[in-house]
């Protein structure tokens, strides 16, 4: 029989792919990396902003010059923004074209014009470099599911568009560089979304949390006499000596669970107040607890840690154009509070932002809305951005151009293995070991080149 090697790398590259490892059969294996944690100065989050359902992004970044926004009016008709309510945006883009955000995102242009915001034009999940001509000759490889909510969003979450993994490419990051946070009962990986694909790796996991803090694992063990009694009761019985290994294993998670829980409930709750005011709607909220997390991060023993926080309710195939811009609103008032208070903390250059989506929508009307698309624009914000620019090549949006698929669904001209690519060598990920994280990066750049996938970091 062939002896297995079995090598940190290979380990997690076989997890990777085949979907081997769960947390029970590889908690023996603890850390895989180095015993020492990172230098606290030498922290770095990445927060992803999930815009559940499909956002439809040719209205968030639209084109500005005479000819493009022809183009963008006769294609949108009634979806169309008025020309003089845009926000103009300084500069143009690599193919030489001008674009204005939408009004309702009045607070992110000025982070644009300062350098803090970038975008990212028409990206989205692709199996393999594709073109137009490919497409059209029915040549090319297409992501499992395209149009579909639970695959695109799926695709996003595990940046594999040809297989369905159990683990994301957060939870792979984290399972690479776990070890360079000293705290074993919280991981790296911050959910406010709940149970994730993005951030489950082979071995580690998502804690998850709500707006107002740690989720308690049993409800209802506080508060009146009766709830105290319950509570005696449980936690007696989570002390008792088992003879069944399943009951002691979960016995086990759950006193663990507890514990974490009361450990981050007292570094969050120990977090002064921000001079910076978030919004009291949902999404403010839950960028607000990030901000707090990131500022107990000394406290919880973190080098590393990424967040996913969610926004649903961008599947607008009616009333897209009031819809999406109150949903705007807060969207941009959220992400802008939060900048500000990454900077309140002195963190604003080790704190990147992105967002996803399911896809973007097509470009023609259905009437008072649109339809499930592909490609996308996206926006990334922090001070180790290069920003101020778009990056990548704004498509053309007249109908029956050659990246248009039917309908005015865009063939991506970014993948997402860039997008991402990008994100997780800013975070710490070596070139060396990016194809663990994202295992079809290789079709598309060539992590040991020296060059950025696209630059938008610095």
């Amino acid at each position: 029989m062939k002896p297995i090697n079995l090598t940190r790398r290979g380990f997690l590259k076989r997890s990777c792919t085949t979907g081997l490892g769960t947390a029970a059969v590889i908690g023996g294996f603890g850390h895989l990396g180095a015993a020492s944690a990172y230098a606290q100065d030498d922290y770095k989050a990445l927060v992803c902003v999930l815009l559940a359902g499909g956002a439809d992004s040719f209205n968030m970044l639209v084109p500005l010059g005479d000819s493009e926004y022809q183009e963008y009016a006769t294609a949108r008709r009634d979806l169309a923004l008025a020309r003089n309510t845009l926000l103009p945006l300084s500069g143009t883009t690599s193919n030489g074209k001008t674009l204005g955000l939408h009004p309702s995102m009045a607070p992110i242009q000025p982070l644009y014009e300062a350098g803090r915001v970038a975008f990212v034009a028409n990206t989205g999940p692709l199996v393999e470099p594709t073109s137009p001509d490919t497409l059209v000759k029915g040549a090319a490889k297409l992501p499992l599911g395209l149009y579909s909510h639970a695959d695109q969003i799926a695709h996003w979450q595990t940046g594999t568009p040809d297989a369905r993994l159990p683990s994301g490419w957060g939870g792979r990051m984290a399972d690479i560089l776990d070890y360079t946070n000293s705290n074993p009962n919280i991981s790296m990986s911050i959910s406010l979304a709940g149970t994730n694909l993005y951030q489950s790796g082979s071995f580690t996991q998502q804690y998850t949390v709500s707006p107002n803090g740690a989720i308690a694992q049993v409800n209802g063990l506080h508060g009146d006499e009766i709830n105290e009694v319950r509570a005696d009761a449980i936690n007696s019985m989570y002390r008792n000596n088992y003879q069944s290994m399943l009951r002691r294993a979960y016995q086990g998670v759950f006193n663990r669970a507890q514990a974490a829980n009361a450990q981050f409930a007292e570094a969050v709750g120990g977090v002064s107040t921000f001079t910076t005011a978030f919004g009291a709607d949902e999404f403010g909220q839950a960028m607000q607890m990030v901000a707090r997390t990131i500022s107990a991060r000394h406290q919880l023993g973190m080098s590393r840690q990424t967040f996913l926080v969610m926004l649903g309710g961008w599947d607008h195939h009616d009333e897209l154009i009031n819809t999406q811009a109150a949903m705007l609103t807060p969207l941009s008032a959220g992400l802008a509070a939060f900048h500000d208070a990454m900077e309140e903390l002195g963190v604003g250059n080790q704190v990147t932002t992105f967002t996803t989506s399911d896809f973007a929508r097509t470009l023609s009307s259905n009437g008072r809305g649109s339809d499930h698309g592909w490609g996308g624009n996206h926006l990334v914000m922090g001070g180790a951005v290069n920003g101020g620019r778009v990056f990548g090549d704004y498509p053309d949006l007249a109908l029956g151009n050659p990246r248009d698929t039917g309908r005015g669904v865009l063939l991506p001209n970014i993948s997402t293995d860039e997008y991402f690519a990008e994100l997780a060598l800013w975070f710490g990920i070596a070139p060396s070991e990016l194809d663990i994280v994202l295992p079809n990066v290789p079709r598309f750049y060539s992590p040991l080149s020296g060059q950025a996938p696209l630059g938008f970091m610095s």
